[in-house]
C-alpha cells in the first residue's frame, strides 16, 4: 500500500502541474534544438564564410518557430488566436533576441568568449523568464 501511495502522490503532483509538466519537457525539447540549431548551422555553414551574426538570425527564426509550435500545441493547448499568440511570442523573443544581437559581438570580440558558449548563456535567459512571460501573457485561457 505504501508504494501505491507514492505514485497517487506523483499522479496528483502532475494532474495539479499538468501545464508546468508540459512546459519543462517542452522546453528541454526547445532548449536541445536551440542549443542544437545555433552550433550546427555555425559549423555546417563556417565553409561559406558566414558571420555568425547571420547565423544567429537564421538560428533564431527556426528556433523560435519550433518553440512557438510546441507552446501553444504541446504546453497551452490554445484553440485559435494564432495571430494574436505568435504576436505575443515573438514580442518577448525578439526582445531576448534584440539583446542578444548587441551583446554577442560584445562576447565574442571585446570578451573573446566562443559564440556557442555565448549563445549558452542566452537561452538559460530565455529558460528562466518565458514561461512567465507565455503563461501569463502569450497563451492566456480566457
Amino acid at each position: 500500500m505504501y508504494k501505491n501511495g507514492w505514485l497517487v502522490r506523483v499522479n496528483e503532483f502532475l494532474t495539479l502541474h499538468k501545464i508546468k509538466v508540459r512546459f519543462l519537457f517542452a522546453g528541454a525539447l526547445n532548449t536541445a534544438i536551440g542549443l542544437g540549431v545555433f552550433p550546427l548551422l555555425y559549423f555546417t555553414l563556417a565553409s561559406y564564410r558566414l558571420h555568425y551574426i547571420v547565423i544567429l538570425c537564421l538560428s533564431q527564426m527556426i528556433c523560435i518557430l519550433f518553440a512557438y509550435i510546441t507552446n501553444k500545441f504541446l504546453v497551452f493547448k490554445t484553440k485559435g488566436n494564432y495571430v494574436a499568440e505568435f504576436l505575443k511570442f515573438i514580442t518577448f523573443h525578439l526582445s531576448y533576441f534584440l539583446v542578444n544581437l548587441a551583446a554577442l559581438p560584445i562576447l565574442v570580440e571585446v570578451v573573446n568568449i566562443n559564440p556557442v558558449i555565448a549563445q549558452l548563456f542566452f537561452a538559460t535567459m530565455v529558460i528562466v523568464s518565458s514561461y512567465f512571460w507565455h503563461s501569463r501573457i502569450t497563451f492566456i485561457s480566457k
